[in-house]
């Protein structure tokens, strides 16, 4: 097999700034002491006091000096640029049967800290360390298929490819297990083999959180990354060849998503504000009267990006901060506002066809809806969307067409505020409701197209995070068993919600669930 190595050298963009220098201070003392000695009245107290003030205020100028020049220093700093490499790599020993299996759905998760050989799993034990990345046919519950073994402290930091074939996943570097530096890591399942391609600390750059992301078939990942004074989104190979800069230009650029035929990545971009943050550009925005973007703000604009002419447009004037996603290759969604943030608190939901680039906000259209709209679900076609509504006083689940016809609504169940998870059968005629976060109250809760209970299961286990195979075969979701110390497992089911089989039960360690990959 011949491994490619990939040797990249990022430029650090570097660049210093002069402040202006506080005018020399001896002159000014020199007189003020000359005049006080001279003019100081004797008939008055408070001309003697002030001059002693002023005597002490000019001979400690020279100490407060330095700070005042500090202060106008540019912001955001430069940061060190990391440089893209190929190192730390291993051949995969692939198991045989994994890749002809994918040609189906498969539910990958994570058992972490398993305890294989202890007989009573109740007994305490110490930490293996490690956790395996596991694919399981959701008609084979013992047939999982151990895919790969990663540090423990990877966690769910785990992102897999629609197809399944390629893999990428974070070690923060404090294991001394595998003997494996820390950084981004990836692997193929077709080549076999894995590697470090970027060696950073955290997957948080300039404090934005953005998931790598694969092309559905595996072949090229794009990630948002630091540089100089920005962040911009490069792509990489699976064989960690033909590293590219897409978005090289001074501005945030983050939240990168492919479309599903890989031929246009969505963004999130503040250049409609700040053209650029490095100080050398003609264009570049002062920070005093421009701050940059943070976390849990608002960031910026919507573009799109077509990969192969490069070029970008611009897809809203909306301002979003928090990723949007694609619904298929036409049509994007993305929500606007925080009620966390907001007064009066507020999120709404909308949803826009990329070739005329005019969003649609989704709503009830007789306002009977709250103003916050959360933990939205669309159906594959982007008819319909399934939500929660929260007012000041109620929340409640709708079910409503893209143009604001009520298909239905329940207050049944009353999830708290991001509490909800919802998932659409591909072919619209089921949506499957539960909880997050471990915090599942309900059983399989399942409805019609029309809104109406089909399954109104009982816990335990309660359900979370409900998700539809691609062929609509299968519900999967995280199981919680409060009677048996809190368990935790990844449970199937057939589209009712109902023939519940366990795919996890056996393993003794702590479970992930990552999601559905292989198939159409």
């Amino acid at each position: 097999m011949k491994i490619k190595h990939l040797f990249l050298v990022v430029v650090l963009l570097s660049a210093s700034c002069s402040a202006a220098t506080a005018p020399t201070p001896t002159a000014v003392p020199t007189a003020t002491i000359t005049t006080t000695a001279t003019t100081a009245p004797t008939e008055t107290a408070v001309a003697p006091t002030e001059t002693a003030t002023t005597t002490s205020t000019a001979t400690e100028i020279p100490t407060v000096t330095p700070t005042t020049t500090i202060t106008p220093t540019p912001y955001p700093t430069a940061q060190a640029t990391v440089g893209f490499i190929f190192d730390n790599w291993q051949l995969l020993t692939v198991p045989s049967d994994v890749l002809s299996s994918l040609s189906s759905p498969m539910m990958a998760f994570v058992n972490q800290n398993d305890k294989d050989n202890v007989s009573n799993g109740g007994t305490p034990q110490p930490a293996t360390g490690l956790e395996t990345l596991y694919y399981a046919a959701p008609n084979n519950p013992g047939g999982r298929i151990a895919v790969t073994q990663l540090a423990a402290s990877t966690n769910n930091q785990i992102y897999i490819s629609a197809n399944g074939h390629s893999v990428a996943y974070f070690k923060d570097g404090r294991d001394s297990t595998t003997g494996q530096t820390g950084g981004l890591y990836m692997l193929s399942l077709d080549q076999r083999i894995s590697g470090r391609i970027l060696p950073i600390t955290s997957l948080v750059q300039r404090g934005f959180f953005s998931d790598p992301v694969w092309t559905r078939d595996g072949s090229r990942l794009a990630m948002a990354v630091a540089t100089g004074y920005d962040i911009d989104i490069f792509t990489i190979g699976s064989d960690g060849a033909n590293l590219k800069n897409l978005t090289n230009n001074g501005s945030y650029d983050i939240w990168p998503s492919w479309s599903p035929d890989g031929s246009k990545i969505l963004f999130v971009s503040d250049r409609d504000t700040c053209p650029s943050w490095i100080p050398s550009d003609a264009n570049a925005c002062d920070p005093a009267k421009t701050p940059p973007p943070v976390d849990g703000g608002v960031v910026g604009s919507i573009y799109v990006l077509d990969v192969d002419s490069g070029e970008t447009h611009k897809l809203t004037d909306e301002k979003v901060s928090e990723p949007p996603r694609w619904l298929n290759n036409t049509t994007i969604t993305f929500a606007t506002g925080d009620p966390n943030l907001d007064t009066p608190p507020q999120r709404h939901l909308w949803i826009e066809d990329i070739t005329t680039a005019k969003a649609q906000e989704v709503k009830l259209a007789d306002g009977s809806d709250g103003a916050i709209r959360l933990s939205e679900a669309w159906s594959a076609d982007g008819s319909a969307v399934v939500y929660q509504s929260v007012t000041n006083s109620a929340s409640e689940v709708i079910a409503a067409r893209r143009d604001g016809t009520l298909i239905g609504r329940t207050s049944e169940l009353n999830f708290p505020r991001f509490g909800m998870s919802a998932s659409w059968i591909p072919d619209g005629s089921r949506i499957a409701l539960g909880g997050v976060s471990g915090q599942c109250p309900y059983g399989a809760r399942v409805l019609d197209s029309s809104f109406n209970f089909v399954t109104r299961g009982n816990p335990p286990p309660g359900m979370c995070n409900p998700s539809y195979s691609p062929d609509g075969a299968w519900l999967a979701f995280i199981g919680v068993n409060p009677r048996v110390d809190g368990r935790v497992d990844v449970l199937v089911a057939n589209p009712n919600g109902t023939g519940v089989a366990n795919l996890t039960g056996v393993l003794k360690g702590i479970i992930n669930m990552i999601g559905w990959v292989g198939g159409s």
